[in-house]
């Protein structure tokens, strides 16, 4: 028995390229928060910008795969489904590690709010700041909601990617189990 919307929130095609869209921007919007601020919440140096790259791989894979799915093309949903696992992997490790650091960097998250939004003293001696200062509202809702959000968003978007996998598998089988058929034209689609 072959299930064609096992596990489907909203319809397979247009419902995986709504569901990238909104993984292409969140993720897009994640790598740019981690590239500009992330030396006020990670303090090793090239940590949040590997954090804020991968955000950004994120966002192309999803690219890839909106295209993938409005094209219909069999072979990037390959290509797709071939780069999800490793997006996946690579998005638990890094999970894992911004969840570690976070939690080590906690004192001197704290230590920049309660000095105004400016950089921890190391940081700004080894000149990681640039021209912008810690936002405010960070400070505002204290370092364990801060925390909390991250941890719950780290693990929303593993979910998110894990469905978008199985969108783009899903569609895979779909446009393999359908290739033989001929359509509306000689003998109906089914040709019996």
């Amino acid at each position: 028995m072959w299930c064609d919307n096992c596990l489907l929130l909203l319809p397979l095609r247009g419902g995986a390229i709504a569901w990238g869209v909104v993984m292409f921007l969140y993720s897009l919007a994640g790598g740019i928060f981690l590239l500009n601020w992330g030396q006020y919440l990670f303090f090793v140096f090239p940590e949040w910008q590997i954090y804020g790259g991968i955000g950004i791989g994120v966002a192309v894979a999803a690219a890839l795969s909106i295209l993938a799915l409005s094209n219909r093309s069999y072979i990037w949903i390959r290509v797709c489904k071939f780069i999800w696992p490793f997006v996946i992997v690579i998005c638990a490790v890094r999970a894992i590690i911004m969840i570690v650091e976070l939690q080590r960097g906690k004192d001197k998250v704290e230590w920049e709010c309660a000095n105004g939004g400016q950089l921890w003293s190391a940081s700004a001696a080894a000149g990681y700041g640039g021209t912008s200062s810690f936002p405010a509202g960070f400070c505002t809702t204290g370092f364990s909601s801060i925390y909390a959000a991250f941890i719950a968003g780290l693990v929303i978007d593993l979910a998110f990617q894990m469905y978008m996998f199985f969108l783009v598998w899903r569609f895979q089988k779909r446009l393999e189990h359908y290739s033989n058929m001929k359509g509306p034209f000689y003998g109906g689609y089914y040709n019996a």
